[in-house]
């Protein structure tokens, strides 16, 4: 999963990333409004974390700007500011969350994973299909029961693949979302990766469908 911070603060900027990715996630950071802006405009995220104050273009004006084109990504609004009217602009604006500074990087973590799961249709922290079992709050995956030890990257390509069970996601769209700007889009990772997790998995429930992408989905669905 790729996430957005929007935060000017450079020590609670850095944290938030520090967080997030040892949580598995890919993170991309802006300081200011206009370049969270310009970055939620244009690279495709599963979620973004958005100061309302913030220098050059204020949270809330991002914020709404982004809904207006239509941009759909979960936003979880951080504000330190005590009045409620405007935490109330911000959910007008198009937010779906807030966390009010200062708070506990357990509470962000938390809000972030069910925000990303409520976005993909899930009610709870555990996602399944068939024997296969992906626990967003522990990262743990298990077959049957098994736990199955993989790596942070196979992890994360399993993770968006069950986040989005039963449809057909492209390759460019796994790039899109599993690495950063600088990730050389023209390499064969996520073919070699697919390739790890069906060794590991041992279930037939990750499927390539030629030319068009990978899918998980029930055994019995399986072409």
């Amino acid at each position: 999963m790729r996430l957005l911070v929007v935060e000017d603060d450079p020590d609670l900027n850095r944290q938030l990333v520090t967080a997030l990715t040892d949580a598995g996630y890919v993170v991309d950071t802006a300081k200011d409004g206009e370049e969270g802006h310009y970055l939620g405009e244009t690279e495709p995220y599963d979620a973004v974390i958005l100061d309302l104050g913030l220098p050059v273009l204020d949270g809330v004006s991002v914020l709404e700007k982004w809904r207006r084109n239509d941009k759909k990504m979960p936003v979880l609004i951080l504000t330190a500011r005590d009045r409620w009217s405007d935490k109330v602009q911000g959910f007008d604006a198009g937010a779906d969350d807030y966390v009010a500074k200062p708070f506990h990087m357990e509470e962000v973590l938390a809000r972030v994973r069910a925000l990303l799961r409520r976005s993909a249709g899930h009610a709870s922290s555990e996602i399944a299909c068939g024997p296969l079992l992906l626990d967003t709050k522990s990262a743990r995956v298990t077959v049957d029961g098994n736990a199955i030890k993989l790596t942070s990257l196979e992890f994360r390509l399993l993770a968006y693949l069950m986040h989005h069970k039963g449809k057909v996601v492209s390759r460019t769209e796994l790039v899109e979302h599993l690495y950063d700007q600088d990730f050389d889009r023209d390499s064969n990772t996520i073919e070699v990766f697919v390739g790890r997790l069906r060794k590991k998995l041992g279930v037939d429930v990750l499927r390539t469908i030629r030319g068009m992408g990978y899918c998980v989905s029930e055994p019995d669905d399986a072409a």
